[in-house]
Order: structure tokens, then C-alpha cells, then sequence
């Protein structure tokens, strides 16, 4: 595409979550996005992969905003997103994207999750995805926040996690969530020793 053929325009684009389209099976590259219009598929910049700091799930409302790419020679455009917000069922269409919404007093507990290439070929995004769902069907997604770091220096002992209270997970299995989220988030009628010891504190 020749520079005096593209024309840049910024977009702002609101829509439900579809997935990601992968590279090399674990590497993000486009973000699928259902509007009204149909569906697109949005190249995610370096900016965008960062910030994706909450794990999104098919059917989140997201407002996804960037750079459209114009080839004027033959009609076709590209998207590339510089940042892409979560948004809940009261800010839909209705908060302007300049207004910050207020936030909680309370700050959310954190659950890291490594995201770098040997973890997330061991299954990082698959524990990333379990997290969520856990969070969720406990009612804890306004509680705790999951975010994706670097390297945390146990590669082979991957997928890495570390939860709020700095205990760490070596090579867990997506299957192996649920547990761990029973043991550090336990209601008053759970038992925590009918969970079996998996980790090791940092």
C-alpha cells in the first residue's frame, strides 16, 4: 500500500467480544469484534496487547479504538487498535470515551498471570480464560482483577501464576483453576483442607 494511496483516520468501534485470532497458536494478533455493521477483525498493536491487562470473554461488551487504514486505489481498509476498554452494561453507548468513569475506593486484588512465550505455549492463556470464568461464576470479577506480566524467571516451570497474597503456581493446568480459587477465595462453608497443596510462596 503506497503512502500517497492511504488515508489514516482514527476509529472508535463498540461491539461484543468475539475472540482472538492466534499466530503460531498462542501469540494474539487480531481481535474479533461483533457491531451492528457485522463482524471485524482488528490488528492489535504492541500498545493494545499490553493493556490487555483484565482477560476478556466471548460476549464483553468492548469499545476497541485506533488507526483505519484507507487504501483510496482499492477500497479496502485495515484496522489497528491502540486501546481497548471493557465496558459494563450502564457505560454502553452512554459515557462519552473522554469521561473517566469513577472507580471503586477499594482497590481490586490481583492475580498475576506470566504471558510471555513459554508459558503461553504450556497453557497460560487457557489458565488465564479459567481464571476469568472462576472469578466469574463465584461472583469475585469486581473483586479481582487478573493481569498478564513478563517473565517471572520459571520458564520451564510453566504456566506461572501468582495470586493476591504472593503465593505462586508452577505448571498449572487449566483444570487445576477452580481449586486454587476455592482455596484463596473460600466461603465459610468450604473446607480448605480438602485442597491439595499446590504451591509455593514466593
Amino acid at each position: 500500500m503506497g503512502k500517497k494511496n492511504c488515508q489514516v483516520t482514527e476509529f472508535c468501534l463498540e461491539g461484543r467480544f468475539v475472540g482472538f485470532v492466534l499466530e503460531d497458536g498462542y501469540k494474539i494478533k487480531l481481535l474479533r469484534l461483533e457491531t451492528a455493521e457485522g463482524e471485524s477483525w482488528i490488528k492489535l498493536s504492541k500498545e493494545a496487547r499490553a493493556g490487555l491487562g483484565q482477560v476478556l470473554l466471548p460476549g464483553d461488551w468492548i469499545e476497541v479504538c485506533g488507526d483505519r487504514k484507507l487504501d483510496t486505489f482499492t477500497g479496502t481498509a485495515k484496522l489497528k487498535a491502540y486501546s481497548i476498554k471493557l465496558k459494563s452494561e450502564g457505560q454502553r453507548q452512554v459515557v462519552p470515551s473522554d469521561v473517566k468513569v469513577s472507580q471503586p475506593k477499594k482497590k481490586p486484588a490481583c492475580i498475576l498471570v506470566c504471558q510471555k512465550s513459554d508459558c503461553c505455549k504450556r497453557g497460560a492463556m487457557e489458565v488465564s480464560q479459567a481464571l476469568a470464568e472462576g472469578l466469574r461464576d463465584r461472583n469475585l470479577e469486581q473483586e479481582v482483577t487478573i493481569k498478564g506480566t513478563g517473565c517471572m524467571k520459571y520458564c520451564k516451570a510453566g504456566p506461572n501464576i501468582v495470586m493476591p497474597d504472593k503465593t505462586a503456581y508452577r505448571r498449572i493446568d487449566a483444570s487445576e483453576v477452580p481449586e486454587i480459587l476455592d482455596r484463596h477465595f473460600a466461603t465459610e462453608n468450604q473446607s480448605k483442607d480438602a485442597v491439595p497443596v499446590l504451591a509455593s510462596v514466593v
